[in-house]
C-alpha cells in the first residue's frame, strides 16, 4: 500500500511540473505566437475576418454560424477530435476584446512547431471551438452593447438579437461540457484591500438565487482554483473574483443552469498597459493552461473551498491618486485627497482614442489606490491660469515655452479657432476660444487641471490629468484638450 501512495505521489509531482514548465515555457515563447496583425484593443470586423482566412487552409474547421444585425459574419473556428466538448467565445461586448486577441494568438500557437505532447493531449481529449467577435457591429465602434442598442450578456432569455440566439444554438448544437465567457473589466478594479489591479478576474456564475453548488458549477470553481495558480506565478496577488449573485437575464448564469460548466473571464488593469497586451498574453497562457487542466482532468484534485479564498473585487483605483494636498478655501486650509482617472474617447488617430480627465472623488481616499501616486504634503493645489496673448498660428504655438508658462501657473492658452480643431491636441497646454471662462470650483466631475506649489514654487502641473513637472510636459502630457 505505501508503495501504491509512492507512485501516485511520484506520478502527481510529475505531472505537476510538466505543467508548471508548460506555462512557464508558454509565458517565455509568447511573442512566436502573438498575431502581429493585431496591435492594440481597437480593431474591427474586417481583421477578424482576414485572420480567419488566413488559417482557412490549415487545421482548423472555420465555418459562419451567423450574422450580427448589419450583416457582419459570426465564425466558429473548431479543431480536436475528442468527446469533452469546449466552447470559447469573446467580445460579446464590442468594446472588450482582450481575449479576442489572445483567441488569434491561440490558433498560431496549434499551427506552429513545439509542444507537440501537450497538442497531442488537448486534441484527442477535446473538441475545441472558438467564436471570437459575437459583437462585430458594437467593435465596429467600439461600444459595449450591439446595432439594436441592446447588452447580449442580458439577452440569454428573451433572445432578441440574432448574435444572442446563434450564442445559444451553438451552445445547444455542442452541449458543451466547458464554456468560457471571455470579457474585460473595468481597469480600475483591484484586487479586494491591496493596491494591486485585478489584472484578471473569475465568476463561476450561479445558476440559481440560492447560489447552490452542483458537479456543474463546481467543475467551474475547481478549474477557476487551478487557473488562479498559473496566474500567480506571473502577475502575483492580481487576480480577483467576481460576486457571483444570480442574474436571471445573463448567458453566463443561463449557460451554468444549461449544464455548461462556465468560467467568466474578465481582462482588467495592468500598470503600464494600457492596451492590454501583457493581459493578452496572461489571456493566452492562462486559457492553454486551462484546456491541459480540462483534457487531463487535474483540475479536480483541486478544493471548491479554494476559489473562496481568492480575493473579490473591489473598485478602489484610479490612474492617479495626490494625497495629502493642501488647498485654501474661504480663508481657510484643508487637507485633501484627490482621484483622478483618465476616460478615453473614440477618436481617428493610431491608438483610435483621446484622454479627457476628470476629478472622480476627493476628501479622505486613505482606502483607495492610484496606478501613480504623488504624496502631495507641503504642497499647494491652485487652480491654473490662462495666457492671455491670442496665439492664432502654428509656429506662434510652437514658440512658446512651455516650462516656462507652468512655472508660471499656466496651463491654457487662448489660440484661433482655427488651431482648436476637434476635441483634443497634442500641445502640453490646453487651447481655449478668447472668451473661455475658467470655473474655479473643486468637486468631482471637474476637468482635472492643476497647479502645486511649494513655498510659491511650481513644483508639479496636471494638465488633463497627468502629472508632470514643467520641464518634461511635452513627454509626460499625451493630450490636452481644446474648450471652446
Amino acid at each position: 500500500m505505501q508503495k501504491l501512495y509512492l507512485i501516485a505521489f511520484l506520478i502527481f509531482s510529475v505531472s505537476s511540473a510538466w505543467s508548471q514548465d508548460f506555462e512557464e515555457k508558454l509565458y517565455e515563447d509568447y511573442q512566436e505566437y502573438k498575431e502581429p496583425e493585431i496591435t492594440n484593443r481597437r480593431f474591427k470586423h474586417a481583421l477578424v475576418t482576414q485572420l480567419l482566412d488566413k488559417h482557412r487552409d490549415g487545421i482548423f474547421k472555420i465555418q459562419q454560424v451567423g450574422e450580427s444585425i448589419e450583416g457582419r459574419s459570426l465564425n466558429l473556428v473548431s479543431i480536436g477530435t475528442g468527446e469533452t466538448q469546449v466552447f470559447l467565445w469573446s467580445q460579446m461586448h464590442g468594446d472588450e476584446s482582450t481575449a479576442t486577441m489572445a483567441i488569434f494568438d491561440i490558433l498560431n500557437f496549434f499551427e506552429s512547431a513545439g509542444f507537440e505532447a501537450e497538442k497531442e493531449l488537448l486534441l484527442s481529449k477535446l473538441s475545441i471551438h472558438f467564436l471570437p467577435m459575437l459583437n462585430p457591429d458594437g467593435a465596429e465602434v467600439f461600444h459595449r452593447r450591439n446595432a439594436l442598442g441592446v447588452d447580449i450578456n442580458r439577452d440569454a432569455l428573451r433572445l432578441q438579437s440574432p448574435e444572442s440566439q446563434t450564442l445559444k444554438r451553438i451552445r445547444d448544437s455542442l452541449d458543451a461540457d466547458f464554456g468560457f465567457n471571455l470579457h474585460d473589466q473595468s481597469r480600475y478594479y483591484n484586487a479586494e484591500r491591496t493596491a494591486k489591479p485585478a489584472t484578471i478576474s473569475f465568476l463561476a456564475t450561479a445558476y440559481n438565487y440560492e447560489k447552490e453548488i452542483n458537479d456543474v458549477r463546481a467543475r467551474s470553481m475547481q478549474l477557476i482554483v487551478q487557473m488562479n495558480k498559473v496566474l500567480q506565478n506571473f502577475a502575483p496577488g492580481q487576480v480577483g473574483r467576481y460576486n457571483d449573485d444570480f442574474e436571471p437575464r445573463a448567458f453566463g448564469d443561463n449557460i451554468q443552469k444549461w449544464g455548461t460548466s462556465l468560467m467568466l473571464i474578465e481582462s482588467g488593469g495592468f500598470a503600464g498597459d494600457r492596451e492590454k497586451q501583457e493581459i493578452r498574453k496572461l489571456n493566452f497562457v492562462v486559457i492553454l493552461s486551462a484546456l491541459k487542466s480540462i483534457a487531463s482532468k487535474s483540475y479536480e484534485k483541486e478544493a471548491i473551498s479554494d476559489y473562496e479564498k481568492i480575493p473579490e473585487n473591489d473598485r478602489m483605483l484610479f490612474d492617479l491618486k495626490l494625497k495629502n494636498l493642501n488647498y485654501e478655501l474661504e480663508g481657510n486650509s484643508y487637507i485633501l485627497d484627490l482621484g483622478i482617472n483618465r476616460n478615453e474617447n473614440a477618436a481617428e488617430q493610431e491608438n483610435g482614442f483621446y484622454y479627457t480627465a476628470s476629478v472622480e472623488d476627493q476628501g479622505d481616499l486613505s482606502t483607495s489606490y492610484g496606478y501613480e501616486e504623488l504624496d502631495a504634503q507641503g504642497l499647494t493645489l491652485e487652480f491654473p491660469k490662462i495666457y492671455t496673448d491670442l496665439i492664432e498660428t502654428e509656429e506662434a504655438l510652437g514658440q512658446l515655452n512651455v516650462s516656462e508658462l507652468l512655472k508660471q501657473g499656466y496651463a491654457y492658452v487662448r489660440t484661433s479657432e482655427e488651431l482648436r480643431t476637434g476635441s483634443f491636441s497634442n500641445f502640453p497646454l490646453n487651447m481655449v476660444s478668447e472668451d473661455f471662462q475658467l470655473r474655479n470650483i473643486l468637486q468631482p466631475g471637474i476637468s482635472a487641471n492643476f497647479i502645486l506649489r511649494e513655498n510659491g514654487e511650481v513644483k508639479f502641473a496636471i494638465i488633463n490629468g497627468f502629472l508632470t513637472e514643467p520641464a518634461h510636459a511635452e513627454k509626460n502630457i499625451l493630450n490636452s484638450r481644446n474648450y471652446n
